[in-house]
């Protein structure tokens, strides 16, 4: 019994996280170049239990047979699906059409990586993102206008970009910067975010919750039982 609330509240603590993952898609379905987070998990290894209240002196080993202790996150990965491009007419509104990211050089001089080309021009006419961030060509300065030469860096394994907020990701691996990229000027690249699935998602996480929360109730019952009933014998 305790060990079937130890399994409940690791259930719980998956669906919470995966309600939270949920929430933040929803909440960024019309955020510019948004590429939706999906979770993912598995069952974990059945274990063998035994005891030894076996034999005459109940002192003999007894198996007692399996026991899966529940379900485990093993991580998250992104839709590498392209959002809808949505024309706006702005000059400095970029949209890649094909694989690759924007690069981008951070305040600390990190480099990271977005499909957000919602651009502004600063005072010296470069390029740089809604939050000051200079927007790189090819050969690693910073873009100005009337230059299209924007340098876009595609992942052998996109995977392994490690989201940062705000649409934007680094990596520890090397990327490849790529030649002839369709850089379209006067689009930007919509969210690919599916709101009906994610509905769909949110309405099966609920009502999970509630078979837990059901489960949850049998079990403060059969406690109750033990504790209250079976120990006045």
């Amino acid at each position: 019994m305790i060990r079937g609330l130890d399994t409940l509240r690791q259930s719980i603590d998956i669906l919470q996280k995966r309600q939270e993952n949920v929430s933040g898609n929803i909440a960024n379905v019309n955020t510019t170049g948004y590429r939706a987070k999906h979770l993912f998990q598995s069952t974990l290894k059945e274990a063998q239990l035994h005891n030894y209240q076996g034999g005459a002196n109940a002192n003999e080993r007894t198996e007692i047979g399996g026991f899966t202790f529940g379900n485990q996150l093993d991580g998250s990965y992104l839709d590498q699906t392209k959002g809808a491009l949505h024309q706006t007419g702005r000059t400095t509104d970029f949209a890649i059409t094909n694989d690759g990211y924007f690069t981008v050089r951070m305040p600390n001089g990190q480099t990271a990586y977005t499909r957000n080309g919602n651009f502004n021009l600063n005072g010296q006419n470069q390029y740089v993102t809604q939050e000051g961030y200079a927007v790189l060509n090819t050969a690693g300065q910073p873009a100005r206008s009337g230059e299209q030469n924007f340098q876009v860096t595609a992942f052998d394994n996109q995977q392994a970009l490690q989201d940062i907020g705000n649409t934007y990701f680094i990596s520890n691996t090397q990327g490849n910067q790529l030649q002839g990229a369709d850089v379209r000027q006067g689009y930007l690249e919509q969210s690919n975010v599916s709101t009906a699935d994610e509905m769909v998602a949110l309405i099966q996480t609920g009502r999970e919750f509630e078979a837990n929360q059901k489960i949850l109730s049998s079990n403060n019952e059969t406690l109750g039982k033990a504790v209250n009933e079976l120990g006045k014998i």
